[in-house]
Formats: C-alpha cells, structure tokens, sequence
C-alpha cells in the first residue's frame, strides 16, 4: 500500500544537492551499483555481466502488484493510441466498426493467453525476460534475442513520441488557435512539419524527465492514467467487407500490438505479490480491448484536431498525452531499459538506457514510419512474426520440457547448467526460431515492397505471428523430445529466489538469523552453483 506523506511532497528532494547526488555517480564509466547477489563463487566471481541490481530477483517487500494493479495496468495500456491507431488502420482494409469488434476480441485473446504463460514465467522467479529468456536461447544466445526485442521497443517508444508530439500540438492549438498557422519550413516528403517538429521536441524532454521514474512506483501511474484517460466508443463508418486475408492480416496486426508485450511481460510480472494467481489475465485484453474508437481517420491526433470546441480539445488531448507517457514507459522505454542493462550491465543499467532510448526516438526519424496506414500495418506484422515464433519457443521449453523447474542461481552463471554448448547458446532453439521465421521472409518483402512476386507463398504472413508461435514451440518440442534432450537444464525439483515458499519445491535462499537475511539483501552472500563446466 501506497503511503502519501509531507515527506514525498518536500521541496528538499529537488535541492541541487539531493540532484548532484544522484546524476554525479552516472558520470563514471563503470555502472556506480554494488554487485548483484548472485556471485558464483568460482573463478568467475569477478565476472559481472550476469548480476546487478537491476537484474536480480525482485525483493521480497518490493513484490507488492496484484490483480487490481495489472487490471489497472492493462486499462491504462488499452485507451492509449496505438490501440486507436491500429483499429483505425484495421478499418481502412474494409472493414466496418462491427465487424472489427470481433476481429479486435479474438486477436486480445490470444493475446492474453501468450500474456497469462509468459508472465507466470516472470511472477514465479521473480525475474526480468534478460534472465529468463538465458534458460531458453542460453547464457550468450539471449543476447541477438534481447537485441530484437530492444529495437521493437524503441522503434516503439519513438513512434509514440511522434503521436505524443501531435497531441501536444491539438492542446497549443486550443489554447491559441494562431498557432495552426505556424509557417512550415520543411518539405512535404520530411513526414513532419515545423510545428510538428517543435512539439515533438518539448514532448521529448518532458517524456524523457519522465521515464527515469522507479518502476516500483508505475503502478500509481498507471491506475491514474486508466481513471483519467477517457474510453473510445465504436460508430460505423466503413460499408463493405475484403477478402478472407485481409481478415487475417487484421488479426495479426491486433496480435502485433501486443507480441512484443506477449514476450517481457515477466518484466512486469515479476513484481506481482501472488504468483499471477489465477488467470483473470486471460480475460483483461479482450474485455477491455472492445472500447473502440472506430473511425475511418486512424490517426488520433487527427480526429482531436477536428473537435470544434477548444475545451473538448485541450481536455481531450491532454489525456492522451498522459495515456502514451505511461504506454511509452510501459511498452517502450521500460523494456528497452531492462533488455540492454542485460547485455552489458557492467557499463549500463536502466538509468543509462533511458538516456540510449531517448536519443533513439530522435536519429530514429519515427514520423516516417507512421506517415500513413499502410506504413503502421507493415511494422506491426513485421516484427510480430519474431516476436511470436520467441514467445512459442519460450513457452515450449519452459512448460513442455522444463515443466517449469529453473534453478534461479545457475540463470547467474555462465558456465552452468544453462549455457547449453561451449560457446553458450542452445541451437534448438535458434533452428525452432528459424524455421518458424524462414517462410515468412518472403510475405514479409512483399508487404514492404508490393511489386515483388513471391508466389502464393505470401499468404502465409497473412498470420505471421499465430504461424510463428505454434511451428517454433511444436518444432521446439520435437527437437528436444526425439531429437538432442536439453540434458542438465531439466532437474528434478526447482531452486526459487530467497524469501520465495513454493509447495513441493526446494525454498532456497532463506535465512537462519536476522544476521543472514540481512547479508542475503545486500549481496554479502555468495551462491556456489555451477561448478561443473561443459566441456
């Protein structure tokens, strides 16, 4: 439970001392954080880029999110934009605002069962996606896959910026409506105006201030947001039906808005206080997902700019600028921050990655990407055909063969059970990966470039992301079942992060004194795992 008190809300905690104590650390090289708790306590003890604090099992007083607060989460993440825009860009393909309903329920239902199986990953261990995912693609073999997932989630958190941007632009525009004729002096092909440009640019510093703020505190934010921000109801507009792919191209693209998601929810999930109890989670996307905004124009900020009444689009405006500050931090900036301190935590934590985020969503140049429909809708499917055939992989190992026993300690360690080969990745599943993605490269060339002639062999993209999730779990599951058993990585009974009671599990981590528990918390601890290497 939150406590609000005088002490929050002093001045002293802006002083320019409490700042310089806070940004002057950051200024070293090296990450200024104590070592993470789990050491190996081997020959590479002094090896940190397995462990920091970022990276560790989330603390035991620090597991406080229950199902109000990722109900609270998801309503906060549904009536952001990219919801409206990809509904919008949906009805654009023919369909009308009924018969997207259905369309847009089936695609957050599948969603949310890839959800609800991820992050049951995440709120058993209490780990991040950068430390699980090391048990399924291995110690070094997560690094390309926390690299993919880290530039969709830049790619979205620059998208958003440029929404943001605009929204920024209808709320100027209501207060002075002069500001609608502010001179333009950058081409039509630049994708953006002047006035875009600067809007953009006062949203960034804003949002990037913004991002910094603890993760441990998001959920205060989030249930604001999903209280302020207003729902979007659907009207008909479109009057005429296209063919059965283009159906499933819809499909996809609703899946597509949310795969990424689909694979670091445990970022998220790991701070939940009951394990994800239950699976209301399943239930979340589709039922909160049917507040639909359903018109023609998929561009949000171009529907505000229409308002007549300046209040309507001041008000309105602005809480959608709330509404993609925390679906940025969310689905963007948080993500990215967590996967890159994953790949080199000695030099840079979550602190460092936002700044890297934030001059993405500059050099980025994310205004062309979202210059038209059909431009968001090849994005979309675009990366959902990776992000699914990870999230098929991921659960197959961790439910299918592992029947989800980790060992937390050796996720530490390089040289342990999960490193797989001598150079530390496990090739089933990268071939899994593959061949699920290889048929879709073609679909995926021609949706960029539509002049190519790939044969008939472009449908198959039509449902990149449900086509990737089944073929790289079922192939994952048949390679590791008839083909090279995963060996050391499946034990017997599964090691849990200290402070954690699982029934008929080995608890591990929990102290004998108050002495114990306490150099536990501050890293003092040293675990012996993985002393046999593989050869």
């Amino acid at each position: 439970m939150v406590t609000f008190t005088a002490e929050r809300f002093s001045p002293k905690r802006l002083s320019p001392s409490r700042i310089k104590a806070k940004i002057e650390p950051q200024l070293h090289w090296k990450v200024p954080m104590e070592k993470g708790v789990y050491k190996v306590a081997d020959k590479y003890s002094k090896d940190p880029r397995w462990s920091n604090p970022d990276l560790d099992p989330v603390k035991p007083e620090d597991r406080t999110w229950g199902a109000v607060d990722y109900w609270a989460y998801w309503t906060s993440d549904m009536l952001a934009p990219p919801l409206s825009s990809t509904v919008s860009a949906v009805m654009s393909l023919g369909f009308t605002a009924r018969e997207t309903i259905p369309i847009v329920f089936c695609g957050f239902l599948l969603c949310s069962g890839a959800l609800t199986l991820t992050g049951k990953m995440g709120a058993r261990y209490n780990v991040a996606f950068p430390v699980l995912v090391r048990s399924i693609f291995g110690m070094y073999g997560s690094y390309p896959v926390i690299v993919l997932r880290s530039f969709v989630a830049a790619m979205w958190t620059a998208i958003l910026c440029v929404q943001a941007g605009d929204f920024l632009n209808n709320c100027i525009t209501a207060i002075w409506p002069s500001f609608a004729n502010f001179p333009n002096h950058l081409p039509e092909s630049a994708g953006i105006t002047s006035a875009g440009l600067l809007c953009f640019f006062l949203y960034w510093m804003a949002q990037t201030i913004l991002a910094c703020m603890p993760i441990k505190k998001l959920r205060i934010l989030f249930l604001v947001k999903g209280i302020i921000v207003p729902p979007r109801h659907a009207k008909m507009t479109s009057s005429y039906m296209n063919t059965a792919y283009s159906a499933l191209t819809a499909l996809n693209s609703i899946i597509g808005l949310f795969s990424s998601m689909a694979v670091n929810f445990p970022d998220f999930a790991r701070f939940s206080k009951n394990n994800l109890a239950g699976y209301n989670q399943v239930l979340a996307l589709p039922i909160i997902g049917t507040y639909l905004w359903g018109s023609f124009e998929w561009y949000m900020p171009a529907v505000i700019a229409k308002f007549d009444s300046r209040a309507a689009k001041f008000f309105t405006a602005f809480s959608f600028i709330l509404a993609t500050i925390g679906n940025q931090i969310a689905a963007g900036s948080y993500p990215f921050s967590n996967d890159i301190s994953g790949l080199c935590p000695k030099y840079i934590n979550i602190f460092r990655a936002t700044l890297i985020i934030s001059l993405f969503c500059v050099v980025s140049n994310p205004w062309q990407i979202i210059k038209n429909a059909s431009g968001l809708l090849a994005f979309l499917s675009g990366y959902s055909m990776f992000m699914g055939a990870i999230c098929g992989t991921m659960c197959s190992q961790y439910y299918l063969i592992l029947n989800k026993k980790l060992n937390i300690h050796e996720l530490y360690n390089g040289h342990g059970i999960y490193r797989y080969s001598k150079v530390g990745i496990n090739w089933r599943a990268y071939a899994s990966f593959f061949i699920a993605v290889a048929p879709l490269l073609p679909g995926f060339s021609k949706s960029i470039n539509n002049s190519l002639d790939v044969g008939g062999i472009w449908k198959i993209y039509t449902f990149s992301c449900i086509y990737g999730f089944v073929v790289s779990g079922l192939t994952y599951y048949l390679i590791c079942r008839y083909a090279s058993d995963v060996g050391p990585a499946k034990i017997d009974e599964a090691v849990y992060p200290p402070g954690k009671s699982q029934t008929g599990d080995v608890e591990v981590g929990s102290a004998d004194s108050e002495q114990d528990s306490y150099e536990e918390k501050n890293g003092v601890v040293e675990v012996a795992v993985g002393a046999k290497e593989l050869k």
